[in-house]
């Protein structure tokens, strides 16, 4: 059993709100535009850190952390990018690798909105945490947090915050 915290566009904040939700979790995955090396620096010393670059993440961070990540979590396929769309409306550059890599769980990030889908398409679960950063449109901060247990998902929560 692991317990899981998904973030996406940090934007650079990696704060003590970030922390206090995050501090039972086994690992951090992150699903791009952390905002620097030093930010996934923080988050690895925290906890350990699965990771892909987003489109505003520099030439460093995107040599370190590739655009696509595809790995298993105890039984549970996961593939993550950051901008990877949500079903029937996924990024074309998404799609074959769905197709082949048949992960049960997708993450996704830039949007800047949580968005937690089922898709009967692929047989998957397709998770967008939303915007953890203070940069950005939008006007609440959120993450996720899941177990996995063998090959199931469970025990989902939302963290929700005011931007400062």
């Amino acid at each position: 059993m692991k317990r899981i915290g998904i973030i996406s566009d940090t934007h650079g904040t990696f704060d003590d709100t970030l922390r206090r939700f995050l501090r039972d979790v086994d690992e951090v995955w992150h699903a791009g535009d952390i905002g620097s090396l030093e930010v996934a620096d923080a988050i690895a010393a925290f906890k350990p850190l699965r990771a892909v670059s987003g489109n505003i993440d520099g030439g460093m961070t995107r040599r370190v952390y590739p655009e696509f990540l595809a790995f298993e979590c105890e039984r549970v396929r996961v593939l993550m990018t950051h901008i990877g769309g949500y079903p029937r409306h996924y990024d074309p550059r998404v799609i074959g690798k769905i197709q082949t890599l048949r992960p049960k769980l997708f993450i996704s990030g830039h949007s800047h909105i949580l968005r937690v889908m089922n898709d009967p398409v692929y047989d998957l679960l397709a998770v967008n945490p939303g915007a953890a950063g203070e940069y950005g449109f939008h006007k609440v901060r959120t993450a996720v947090r899941l177990v996995i247990d063998g090959t199931q998902m469970r025990d989902m929560e939302v963290g929700e915050w005011p931007r400062r």
